[in-house]
C-alpha cells in the first residue's frame, strides 16, 4: 500500500471531484469513475473485480489498521487518503456510511462479454427503469436468486447512481450486468435460444402456468407503462401475476421477484 496521505479542506481539488462523480451522472459517464460507499459495497467491488483507484476513510469513524486488516488484498496501486469529519460529510451521500468511501472505475456491461456457465441460465431483463431505487431493489433481488444475468434494455437511468448502488446494497457488483437497446436484447436472446416471458397484462398466462426449465428471460417493464410493443410481440409468452385486489400491479421489483423465485422453485424440483 502506498503511502496514507490526508485531506482536511473541503476546497481540495480531489474532494471537489468527488462531489461532481457524486451529483452529476454527466461527469460519472466522461471520466468512467463513480463513488462507492461502505465496507460492505466496497468488499463486493472488490469480489466483483472492479478496478478500485482510491480509498478515502474518515478518521473520525475508522482507523487506518481497521481499515487494512479489513481489505488485506488491497495492492499497491490504491491511492489511501485519510479525511477529516468535515471532508467526510461534504462527500457522504449517506451519513449513516461507516466512513469510508472510494473512487472506483465503471465496468462497460456490454452483451457480448456475458458468460453463462450452464445451458439453462435464467436472466432478468428490466426496460427502461428510471428510478434509481426500483434499478437497485432489481439488483438486490437478483442476488438473492442468484440470477446467471441481469440485462438493462433502453436503460433511461444511470447504473452507477449512488442511490442505485445504495438501493441495491451492494448488489450492483454481484451479478453480471449489461446494458443494451431491445432490439440488441431480443436479438441476443434470440439468437442463444431463450425464451422470453414478458411481464404484461394482455395476452397473458398466469406465471405459474410456465414452465422455465429451458433458458430464460423474464421481462419487466416500467410500473408506469410496462413494456413496449417491440418486446410484446416477441415474447413466447406473456405471463401475469393474478391480483386479487382493486389494482392490477405490483412495485415492479415485487413482481419481479415473485416470477424469478416460482422459476428457481421449478427448477429445484
Amino acid at each position: 500500500m502506498n503511502d496514507i496521505k490526508h485531506i482536511s479542506s473541503i476546497q481540495n481539488s480531489l474532494i471537489k471531484t468527488i462531489v461532481l462523480l457524486k451529483d452529476k451522472s454527466r461527469e460519472r459517464k466522461k471520466t468512467g469513475l463513480f463513488i462507492l460507499e461502505g465496507k460492505r459495497e466496497l468488499r463486493l467491488a472488490q469480489k466483483g473485480n472492479y478496478q478500485i483507484q482510491t480509498i478515502l476513510y474518515c478518521e473520525d469513524i475508522i482507523m487506518a489498521s481497521e481499515l487494512l486488516s479489513s481489505y488485506k488484498n488491497l495492492n499497491n496501486t490504491i491511492e489511501l487518503i485519510s479525511i477529516t469529519k468535515e471532508v467526510y460529510q461534504k462527500i457522504a451521500y449517506r451519513q449513516s456510511t461507516e466512513g469510508v468511501l472510494a473512487i472506483v472505475k465503471s465496468k462497460l456491461h456490454n452483451l457480448e462479454d456475458l458468460q453463462f456457465n450452464k445451458p439453462n441460465p435464467l436472466i432478468l431483463v428490466a426496460e427502461a427503469p428510471e428510478k434509481p431505487g426500483n434499478m437497485g431493489a432489481l439488483l438486490r433481488t437478483a442476488d438473492a436468486a442468484n440470477l446467471d444475468a441481469v440485462i438493462i434494455a433502453n436503460p433511461k437511468g444511470d447504473l452507477y447512481n449512488p442511490n442505485s448502488i445504495r438501493s441495491s446494497v451492494g448488489c450492483i457488483f454481484t451479478t453480471q450486468i449489461a446494458t443494451a437497446t431491445t432490439s440488441e436484447t431480443i436479438a441476443f436472446l434470440q439468437s442463444t435460444k431463450t425464451k422470453i416471458f414478458c411481464a404484461a397484462l394482455s395476452a397473458s398466462e398466469p406465471y405459474t402456468n410456465i414452465d422455465y426449465s429451458g433458458s430464460t428471460a423474464i421481462v419487466v417493464g416500467t410500473e408506469a407503462t410496462g413494456l413496449s410493443q417491440e418486446w410484446l410481440q416477441n415474447a413466447n409468452q406473456n405471463i401475469i401475476i393474478p391480483m386479487r385486489g382493486e389494482i392490477d400491479s405490483m412495485n415492479v421489483s415485487v413482481s419481479a421477484a415473485i416470477i424469478i423465485f416460482e422459476a428457481l422453485r421449478q427448477r429445484s424440483l
